[in-house]
């Protein structure tokens, strides 16, 4: 008995360290654009601008959107979790501008745990042991195209 209660409790310990892993990592905008079924979840009805890159003529602002997307990890790599995430965040930022009226999201950053990280070329994505998740944050705008 007192070996199984043992056994239990060390366990218990190790699983939380596993449940509390959380790799913040860096993903290529371009590379997860270029899967198919994200390209195709996505689409192109909406223009998307990260980091510094800007379009041409905004004709008018909508406003500063947030969204932050989560995807089951488990039996996936941290890069395909993040993959995935990544479009569940960029289809909802493309669904938010095509209800505000934009067809274009500028100034997107990821805004990671409250903390923003501007790039031009990629996002940051947080993996744990079952859960990956990816949050941004843009300005819907209506561009002259």
């Amino acid at each position: 008995m007192k070996t199984n209660i043992i056994s239990l409790l060390i366990l218990s310990t190790f699983a939380g360290s596993a449940m509390a892993r959380d790799t913040i990592s860096d993903y290529s905008v371009d590379e997860a654009m270029s899967i198919e079924k994200i390209k195709q979840a996505v689409g192109n009805e909406v223009s998307f601008y990260f980091g510094n890159k800007k379009p041409k003529k905004i004709k008018k602002s909508m406003g500063e959107f947030k969204t932050n997307k989560k995807t089951n990890a488990f039996g996936k790599s941290d890069k395909e979790a993040c993959q995935w995430a990544f479009a569940s965040a960029m289809k909802s930022l493309k669904q938010r501008a095509i209800k505000e009226g934009g067809n274009a999201v500028i100034n997107i950053k990821s805004n990671y745990k409250g903390t923003l990280t501007s790039s031009d070329t990629s996002f940051q994505c947080g993996a744990g042991s079952f859960v990956a998740g990816v949050a941004l944050v843009g300005e819907v705008v209506k561009i002259e195209k």
